[in-house]
């Protein structure tokens, strides 16, 4: 038994057709089912349903086989112990600065909010800048138009929020997608069921 670690929302959303390609589609529709683990339509493969910060922690220990997450979440995990074979080029976005709209280029020490502090902290060191990393693990936004920070560090897909809270990005750190990771022991124990889906991954985004 494979077990596929993935979160609810946009990434398992565009994960979809590429699972049904490889001839995984869930019986019950995690929208409607209060389930946690789903069977699928093959009997030797089921998902597990986590927060998208969990999944690489699910793959690391060996709860899950592989798992599908954004690149910011591996990089914040320290995902260096997990293989990390395909660029899935799904649920693409931006990690970027945004500042209030009026705010000028800070020159001296700056407050940060975000949720990546580990990807904060390393941008705003490569640029010279000494960085106070307040960690949030939501609303952002708020930070700059309460004055608890100079500027966010957050995901950015169409800019709407940030418009509709007089934010604007400004700096790219990174653009974003999700990744297919994989356990190293099981790459190892399950080599030969992971090679076959791996190649039907690849040959589904060849065709795209």
């Amino acid at each position: 038994m494979l077990t596929i670690a993935v979160s609810k929302g946009r990434i398992y959303e565009e994960a979809l057709p590429l699972l049904a390609e490889a001839g995984i589609v869930p019986i019950d529709d995690p929208k409607t089912c209060r389930k946690l683990i789903l069977a699928t339509t093959r009997e030797d493969v089921q998902l597990v349903i986590i927060r998208a910060t969990d999944v690489p922690t699910f793959v690391e220990y060996g709860a899950a086989d592989l798992g599908i997450a954004g690149k910011d979440v591996l990089i914040e995990h320290g995902a260096e112990s997990l293989y990390e074979p395909l660029d899935l080029n799904i649920a693409c976005c931006r990690l970027m600065t945004a500042y209030h709209k009026d705010a000028t280029e800070h020159r001296g020490r700056i407050r940060v909010a975000t949720k990546y502090v580990k990807i904060a902290k390393s941008y705003f060191a490569s640029k010279g800048i000494q960085a106070d990393i307040i960690k949030l693990y939501g609303s952002m936004e708020l930070a700059p138009l309460v004055g608890l920070a100079d500027c966010i560090v957050d995901l950015v897909d169409t800019g709407n929020t940030l418009k509709a809270n007089d934010l604007e990005p400004r700096e790219l750190i990174m653009n974003i997608s999700s990744r297919l990771v994989v356990n190293k022991a099981a790459m190892k124990m399950k080599h030969t069921a992971i090679s076959e889906l791996l190649i039907q991954f690849e040959k589904t985004l060849a065709n795209r």
